[in-house]
């Protein structure tokens, strides 16, 4: 294990040498750059324009250099642990992603927790019970899961929190305990408006994994294994959880890795509309302002918990299926 896990390591920094490459020419494949951008804008509405400070600013951070350079001073602040300016937001990309990592964090991983709660439960027994009532209805609830856009059941959510109870769930918080220190308060408040976001994320993620893990269920009950560990007196739902379920598992726990990056490009749109300060509303302003440290930043930070989420899905493969060994 620890042979395997150096060379993942080795690799998975190879993979983030070539990855910041990519993602930082991606980034500079529109024409022009922020402070372009900044100043035409600011000659269409006829703002002065500081020459002196705009040329200070295109010094500093080498936005007149060749790509190359660029690139070299961006990712060598970066493996130095500075991720740059953001001319948008006015302050250093650590502390943007800083402020907003940790809800980012709390919201996913509620969602995780409410979809995985939902989702392999329902799937179980809906395989286990094929064709039953319960069933249908799971079936009937992952079509609607897959069929409505994350942002369709926002704004249905706000519309009827509104008409049935007068109250807005935009946003993770009310106007008092948005700059507030954490208190009881404010966790309270905070748990009276995470719910909608929450329920969002997690209908459509759990609406396929349900079809999914019903699917592989299917195919596992009718396997020869399962007839025999039957025929020799071992509980039906024993039976079921200790092998077909724990095999129909695999192609889920392989998705693991994908979760992880959710943490800040999951439901743009839907933080748009939430009015969420999460990182996902952050990630898609930076891209449309062309804010190239701020957008490079985060892109990258994407690479990173894509690469763990990977390794992690591995391990736990190996452990959930004694067939599978990490070589």
């Amino acid at each position: 294990m620890a042979r395997y896990l150096a060379r993942r390591l080795l690799l998975m920094a190879a993979t983030m040498a070539a990855l910041s490459i990519v993602c930082f020419a991606i980034i500079q494949l529109p024409p022009g750059d922020f402070l372009s951008a900044r100043l035409a804008e600011m000659a269409g509405t006829g703002d002065t324009v500081d020459v002196a400070n705009v040329a200070w600013l295109r010094a500093q951070y080498g936005l007149d250099e060749p790509f190359i350079v660029q690139y070299w001073l961006w990712i060598s602040g970066v493996v130095g642990g500075d991720l740059g300016f953001s001319f948008e937001l006015r302050m250093p990309v650590a502390e943007v992603i800083g402020e907003r990592l940790g809800i980012s964090l709390t919201v996913e991983i509620l969602a995780i927790i409410v979809l995985w709660a939902i989702a392999v439960p329902v799937g179980v027994y809906s395989a286990v019970r094929q064709y039953s009532i319960g069933d249908m209805a799971a079936t009937l609830f992952g079509f609607i899961g897959l069929a409505i856009p994350n942002f369709l059941l926002a704004l249905l959510l706000m519309y009827l929190s509104y008409i049935a109870f007068g109250v807005t769930i935009g946003g993770l918080f009310s106007p008092e305990y948005v700059d507030a220190r954490w208190s009881a308060g404010r966790l309270l408040d905070f748990l009276g408006h995470v719910w909608a976001p929450v329920l969002v994320i997690a209908t459509g993620g759990a609406a396929q994994i349900i079809r999914i893990l019903r699917a592989n269920l299917l195919d596992e009950l009718s396997r020869p294994y399962v007839d025999t560990a039957r025929a020799k007196g071992m509980a039906e739902w024993r039976l079921i959880l200790r092998y077909p379920v724990r095999v129909a598992m695999n192609p889920l726990v392989s998705t693991v890795g994908w979760l992880l990056p959710t943490i800040i490009s999951s439901s743009i749109v839907t933080g748009i509309v939430l009015n969420l300060p999460t990182l996902s509303p952050i990630l898609l302003r930076s891209l449309l302002a062309q804010d190239m440290h701020l957008a490079g930043g985060l892109i990258l930070l994407i690479g990173v918990l894509t690469l763990l989420g990977t390794l992690l899905s591995d391990i736990l493969l190996a452990w959930l299926d004694p067939r599978i060994r990490l070589g």
